[in-house]
C-alpha cells in the first residue's frame, strides 16, 4: 500500500511538469541537459540509456583533466608523468611549473620557513600513478576541471582492482584479491545503462525509478560498493571500494540513477583543519589552496579555471557546471554545498538537517554535516529530493543515520516537485513577505561590493513577482528607503532568547578584553542579562547575527572539539577494512598532498576525546537557541523567506591572496549552524572584482593578505548565486519561491570553454 501511494505522489508529479519537456524542441541535447529532458528523449526513441552515458564518458574524457601546475622555487621544469586513469586515458600532469617568486612580492627579503614547494610523488595506493604534491596554481584557460576524481567505468573504478582484476569474465587471475570476484560482477555505468535499455526500452517505469537514467556524481565521502570509496584520500586500503553504499547512493541507485562518480572534494570534506597537537608544520602552503585531495589533485572553476571553486564539495559544483553530470550530491558542514554552488553557477539546495541520510559517509562534524543537492535547476533539485524517500515507506528515516528520525513531523507527505511554481503564473509570489538580511550584505571591503550590489539589483524582480520586502537593519549598510525595516530583527530576539539560554556568550574575550560591552552595565551580570530581555538595558551593538554564527573566542586554555577525530574513528571502525581500521592504520597507510595536510592528520589521529570540551554542546546549544532566534523573527514579522547573497566574495585565484578578514563574513554559514532550509539560485555574473594581494609581514617571516581598493576587470565573467532560507520544514515554500525567480531570470549559462563536443546528442 505504501509503495503504491508512493508511486501515486510520483506520477501526481510528473503530471504536473508535463508540457516542460522536448515538446517546443524535438531534438535532445545533451548540454543543459534536464532529468525530464532526458527521460523524454529516451521515451521518443531520440536517444538510449548507453548513448547518453557514453557522452558523458566522452565529456569526462575531454574535460576531466589536470588545471593546475606545480609552484616551484625557481620555475624549473617538472619531470613528465602520468596520473590515474579517467574515462579510459591516464591523465597528464603539465610539465610548465609557476616559480614562487612570482606570485609573491618582495621574496629575496622572506625570512620564513621554506615553503611546501610543489613536486610530483608517486601515491601510496598504486606506485605507478603520480600526483601533485606541495604548492599549486590555475592554469589560466586550461579547459580541464578535475571535478571528478573517480568514474564508474571497469578496470579505472578501482585501484585494489584495477585492469584485468575487474574484468567481467574469465578466471579471477590470481595476483587479484579475492574480494575482486565479487566486485566485477557489478555492472559500470555503461553496462548499467544498456541493462536498463533492455529491460524498459523506450517505456522506463518513471513512478519506480525517477531518476532513470540520470547520471550522477557524489562528493568522494560517501560510500559507493562500485567505485574506490576513500574521501578524495591516497588511502591504501585492502579493498578500496566500500562494502556496502551510503544510504543516500543506495537509495538514488533504486530510483534509476546512474551511479557515474565520485566528485572530487577537499580531502575529507576539509579535514576539520588543524586542532593542533605535538604535531607542527614545518613546510608551510602559502597561497588559496581550493578543493583539493591526494587522490584526484585539484578542481578548477570552469568559469575561470584559474580560480577555485568554494567549498570542500568543489568537484560536485564544477562537474555539474561543466555538464560533466547532470547533478551530484555535495556536503556542507558549514559552506561546502553552498560556496560551489554560487561559485560555479549552479543551483544548490540543502534540506532541513536529517532529511537526507548521512549514513555510509565521512564526516566532518555529525551535528553540522548535511547532504546538499547541486542541479542545474530548480526542478531537478526538487525531482532529486523527493527520490530520496525510501520506496517502501515513503519517509526519509534511515536507521543508520540518527538525525533522520528528527523531521518525522516536518516532512511533507506530497512530492517537493508539486511545490514548484506553475509556468506563465502571474504574481506568483503575491501575498509572501520576504525579509532582506542586511547583516549579510555588509560591505567590509571593497571585494563584496559586487556580489552585494548584484543581490540589490535581483531584489526588483522578487518586487515584480509580486513579494513585500521587507529589511533587517545593520548600522554598516545603509538603510534602503523603498524598503520598510523591520521594527524586531534579530538583535532584538537575541536579546529575549541569548540571557537566558546562553548567557556565556556574553562574557567572551578577545584579546584578554571583554568582547561586549554596553555603557554604565556589566554584560555578565544577571541585572544586565534580565534587563536586555526585557528590552530595558540595550543590546551590544557588536553581538549580531554573523557574530554569533560565527565561532567562540579560541585560545591555549580552549579544550578544543573532537568532532572529526571520533567521526573518522566511528566510520573506519565500521567500515572494518583489514587494513585500515582506526586512526593509527590510516596514517600507517596514507600520504596527504602537504606537510599541513599530514601534520593535521597526525594531531588528529593522536586527539583523544576530553570530556571538558564545550565544543559539541555549544553548537547544540547555539542550534536551538538561534532557531527560537530566527523563528521569533518570521513569525513576528509575519516573514515567508529570507533572503541575501550566499556568499559576498567572489572566488580567488588558486595560489594567490585570499580575501583577508574571513571571520567577518562567517555569518554565511547560517544554514550549516541552524540546519535549516536553504536553496541558491543562480543570480547573474560578475565583470569586475577586487583582487586580493599578498604584502610581507614587517619582520619578513610570513606573507599576508591585503583587500584590494582598485578594481579588476574580467576577461570571464563570474556567477553568483541568490540565497532563499527558513524554518525547519519549509522546503516547499523555498521551491515556490526559487523556481518562481528562476522562471523570471533564467541566469544560468553553461560556461562557454566546455561547450558540446562533436558528435554529441
Amino acid at each position: 500500500m505504501l509503495r503504491k501511494g508512493l508511486q501515486i505522489f510520483v506520477m501526481s508529479a510528473l503530471a504536473l511538469s508535463a508540457g516542460t519537456t522536448l515538446a517546443a524542441d524535438k531534438a535532445f541535447h545533451l548540454q543543459e541537459t534536464s532529468i525530464e529532458q532526458i527521460h523524454a528523449g529516451i521515451r521518443s526513441g531520440e536517444v538510449s540509456c548507453k548513448q547518453i552515458v557514453e557522452a558523458y564518458v566522452a565529456r569526462s574524457k575531454a574535460y576531466n583533466g589536470v588545471c593546475t601546475a606545480l609552484v616551484t622555487a625557481d620555475g624549473a621544469k617538472a619531470k613528465s608523468v602520468l596520473g590515474t586513469i579517467r574515462g579510459g586515458a591516464a591523465i597528464k600532469f603539465p610539465t610548465k611549473t609557476v616559480a614562487f617568486s612570482s606570485l609573491v612580492p618582495d621574496f629575496s627579503k622572506y625570512k620564513g620557513d621554506t615553503p611546501d614547494y610543489g613536486h610530483m610523488e608517486a601515491t601510496m595506493s598504486d606506485p605507478s600513478v603520480f600526483q601533485q604534491y606541495g604548492m599549486v596554481a590555475g592554469i589560466p584557460n586550461a579547459k580541464q576541471i578535475s571535478g571528478l576524481d573517480t568514474i564508474n567505468l571497469r578496470g579505472e573504478r578501482s585501484v585494489s582492482c584495477k585492469a584485468e582484476c575487474d574484468a567481467a569474465t574469465g578466471a579471477l587471475p590470481a595476483s587479484c584479491p579475492k574480494a575482486c570476484d565479487s566486485f566485477r560482477q557489478q555492472p559500470d555505468a555503461i553496462e548499467r545503462a544498456a541493462e536498463l535499455d533492455k529491460q524498459y526500452g523506450k517505456n522506463p517505469d518513471l513512478a519506480a525509478m525517477p531518476m532513470y537514467c540520470v547520471p550522477m556524481s557524489f562528493k568522494a565521502i560517501y560510500d559507493a560498493k562500485d567505485m574506490r570509496s576513500t574521501g578524495g584520500a591516497d588511502a591504501k586500503y585492502a579493498m578500496d571500494a566500500a562494502p556496502k553504499d551510503s544510504t543516500l547512493i543506495a537509495r538514488m541507485r533504486s530510483a534509476g540513477a546512474i551511479i557515474f562518480a565520485h566528485a572530487l572534494n577537499a580531502e575529507y570534506n576539509g579535514g576539520s583543519g588543524d586542532p593542533g597537537g605535538a604535531n607542527k608544520v614545518k613546510k608551510p602552503s602559502i597561497g588559496t589552496g581550493g578543493a583539493r585531495e591526494t587522490w584526484g589533485g585539484t578542481t578548477c572553476n570552469p568559469y575561470d579555471t584559474e580560480r577555485e571553486t568554494g567549498g570542500s564539495s568543489g568537484g560536485s559544483g564544477t562537474s555539474v557546471a561543466a555538464n560533466l553530470v547532470v547533478c551530484s550530491i555535495c556536503e556542507t558542514t558549514g559552506g561546502s554545498c553552498r560556496n560551489p554552488g554560487t561559485h560555479n553557477g549552479v543551483v544548490n539546495f540543502v534540506p532541513t538537517k536529517g532529511m537526507i541520510s548521512f549514513g555510509g559517509a565521512i564526516g566532518a562534524n555529525p551535528y553540522q554535516d548535511r547532504p546538499g543537492i547541486h542541479c542545474k535547476t530548480v526542478a531537478d533539485t526538487a525531482t532529486v529530493m523527493d527520490a530520496f524517500r525510501d520506496s517502501k515507506t515513503g519517509s526519509y528515516f534511515d536507521a543508520r543515520d540518527p538525525y533522520t528520525s528528527l523531521p518525522r513531523v516536518i516532512a511533507t507527505k506530497t512530492s517537493y516537485k508539486s511545490a514548484l511554481t506553475p509556468a506563465g503564473t502571474a504574481k506568483p509570489l503575491a501575498g509572501l513577505r520576504i525579509g532582506v538580511v542586511r547583516e549579510l550584505m555588509v560591505k567590509h571591503t571593497a571585494s563584496d561590493g559586487p556580489i552585494v550590489d548584484g543581490i540589490n539589483r535581483e531584489l526588483q524582480v522578487l518586487k515584480d513577482l509580486g513579494a513585500e520586502l521587507v529589511e533587517t537593519v545593520d548600522p554598516q549598510y545603509p538603510d534602503d528607503p523603498s524598503i520598510p525595516n523591520l521594527s524586531f530583527g534579530f538583535q532584538e530576539a537575541m536579546a529575549e532568547v541569548l540571557p537566558f539560554h546562553m548567557p556565556e556568550v556574553l562574557a567572551w574575550k578577545k584579546d584578554g578584553k571583554p568582547e561586549f560591552e554596553v555603557p554604565g552595565w556589566d554584560v555578565s551580570s544577571r541585572k544586565y542579562l534580565v534587563a536586555a530581555s526585557n528590552h530595558k538595558a540595550p543590546w551590544p551593538a557588536k553581538l549580531n547575527l554573523r557574530r554569533i554564527i560565527g565561532n567562540p573566542p579560541g585560545g591555549d586554555d580552549v579544550v578544543t572539539g573532537y568532532t572529526f577525530s571520533f567521526n573518522m574513528a566511528q566510520y573506519l571502525n565500521e567500515r572494518g577494512d583489514s587494513t585500515i581500521h582506526d586512526w593509527d592504520t590510516l596514517n600507517a597507510n596514507a600520504k596527504y598532498f602537504s606537510d599541513a595536510k599530514l601534520t593535521a592528520a597526525k594531531n588528529w589521529g593522536a586527539k583523544e576525546i576530553d570530556i571538558r570540551t564545550y565544543d559539541t554542546t555549544y553548537t547544540m546549544k547555539r542550534r536551538d537557541a538561534m532557531r527560537m532566534v530566527m523563528m521569533k523573527v518570521m513569525e513576528q514579522n509575519k516573514i515567508d523567506v529570507f533572503v541575501n547573497p550566499p556568499l559576498s566574495t567572489p572566488p580567488a585565484k588558486i595560489g594567490a591572496a585570499a580575501e583577508p578578514d574571513r571571520d567577518l563574513r562567517l555569518g554565511f554559514g547560517y544554514g550549516a549552524r541552524l540546519g535549516i532550509p536553504e536553496v541558491h539560485v543562480p543570480a547573474g555574473f560578475l565583470d569586475t572584482l577586487y583582487e586580493a594581494t599578498f604584502v610581507l609581514s614587517k619582520d619578513g617571516s610570513k606573507y599576508e593578505s591585503v583587500a584590494a581598493t582598485k578594481p579588476t576587470k574580467l576577461s570571464s565573467p563570474l556567477p553568483f548565486d541568490i540565497a532563499f532560507w527558513a524554518g525547519p520544514g519549509e522546503e516547499s515554500m523555498l521551491f515556490k519561491v526559487a523556481s518562481a525567480y528562476e522562471a523570471a531570470t533564467h541566469h544560468r549559462k553553461a560556461p562557454p570553454a566546455f561547450g558540446p563536443l562533436a558528435g554529441e546528442p
